[in-house]
């Protein structure tokens, strides 16, 4: 089947809920992609950080195929090795006590917003309140794009679940003046990703921990793009000095199987019995056989500086392009691999990405004006510097 008719074929069967790019990826090997046409990419976008490990990785390959030939699924009601060991790993990184497989990003929010909702219930039954961030994204179910606070993803879905309030990220006043006795959880995403990249200030979220101690609120930490080593440590949140109650994690735990994980304390564990929360395909052996070899690979120490030095290479990269073109690029942020360079304006984003894929090269826009980089982790200075020559010349036509 040719490109045009693969074009065709899903406008006429597909929901159109995605503006697509025109191509037609066909396989990958590291960090480069084909498309049908038999026409390399260098892929800076990662499937949206989830190919950690690249594409085509011998050792995830070979585990989903083992699996496979095992058992793919035999449902929550019974005990699988690869489920029971991808939960000890989780719990021991975390240094949490208890893990819940789901499927996605979306669902390990839910299951992290309803266990809080339970928790502060069995505490006072006001204390239902979650507060999150403007900017935030957290997923697109009812509850987790109310939590979401982005307001144009709320439009035309009301009424919306109630209880959810809003405050400025990195303003601890704001949640200070907002957080209470009703407030149940504080949710944020360590590093804001689809918001554009933010890192929080300073003591900021040690000052977020204290408030949640004090009103007796748990504090929910969104790691499902910042987490799985991507700022340079496993979670994000060992940058800062800080533990969660409760830790999400998706995207890259299984290297682009689909899976979703939340990690509890014991005492918010406590908060659910058999027949509070379930799932049918959560966890699932071949999920889980996929997440253990991310879990055997990347938080391995010589793994983890690899991406500090990457990532500081990388970061000082673009800091030499918006040196260069300081007009138009007026920001560069980020930890490790999740890097943004925000624009001046939201006029050229998508012409910028569109140009660079035309030569070969996968990068993404978010929040209308933030370049963002979410590449595999394995990616190389050589690659970087390859990535960089692109977009020195793109960048460059719209500069001048």
């Amino acid at each position: 089947m040719q490109e045009q008719e693969i074009f065709a074929e899903d406008q006429q069967s597909y929901l159109p809920v995605f503006n697509r790019y025109k191509i037609v990826l066909d396989h990958g090997e590291g960090a480069e992609v084909w498309d049908i046409n038999g026409k390399k990419y260098l892929d800076f976008l990662g499937g949206i950080a989830v190919n950690v490990l690249g594409h085509n990785n011998k050792a995830l390959v070979q585990a989903v195929t083992e699996q496979a030939g095992k058992l793919i699924h035999c449902s929550n009601l019974y005990y699988t090795k690869p489920q029971a060991d991808a939960a000890a790993k989780l719990v021991k990184l975390s240094g949490l006590d208890k893990a819940f497989f789901g499927n996605s990003g979306a669902e390990a929010n839910e299951g992290a917003i309803k266990i809080a909702r339970k928790y502060g219930y069995n505490i006072n039954p006001e204390k239902t309140e979650i507060i999150s961030a403007w900017n935030s994204f957290h997923g697109r179910t009812l509850a987790t794009l109310t939590a979401t606070g982005q307001t144009h993803y709320h439009e035309g879905l009301g009424p919306l679940p109630a209880g959810f309030t809003y405050v400025h990220y990195n303003d601890i006043a704001e949640l200070e003046s907002k957080i209470s006795d009703k407030t149940a959880a504080v949710m944020l995403e360590t590093i804001q990703g689809e918001g554009g990249v933010h890192t929080p200030d300073g003591d900021y979220l040690k000052q977020v921990r204290e408030l949640c101690d004090k009103h007796g609120a748990l504090l929910i930490l969104d790691e499902i793009q910042a987490g799985i080593g991507r700022s340079g440590k496993f979670f994000a949140y060992e940058n800062y000095g800080i533990k969660p109650d409760i830790v999400t994690l998706a995207k890259g735990l299984a290297g682009g199987v689909p899976i979703g994980a939340f990690i509890v304390t014991d005492k918010v564990a406590a908060a659910f019995k058999p027949g509070d929360h379930g799932t049918t395909f959560g966890g699932n052996p071949l999920a889980c056989a996929a997440a253990n070899v991310v879990l055997d690979t990347v938080p391995q120490e010589d793994f983890l500086k690899n991406i500090q030095a990457v990532g500081k290479y990388f970061k000082d990269k673009l800091q030499e392009l918006a040196k260069k073109y300081p007009k138009f690029i007026v920001d560069v942020r980020g930890e490790g691999l999740i890097l943004g360079a925000e624009l001046a304006g939201a006029e050229h984003g998508r012409d910028i990405v569109n140009d660079c894929l035309a030569k070969g090269l996968i990068i993404n826009c978010t929040a209308g004006k933030v370049l963002r980089f979410i590449p595999p982790l394995i990616i190389t200075t050589a690659q970087i510097d390859e990535a960089f020559a692109v977009m020195d010349e793109v960048i460059g036509k719209y500069a001048e």
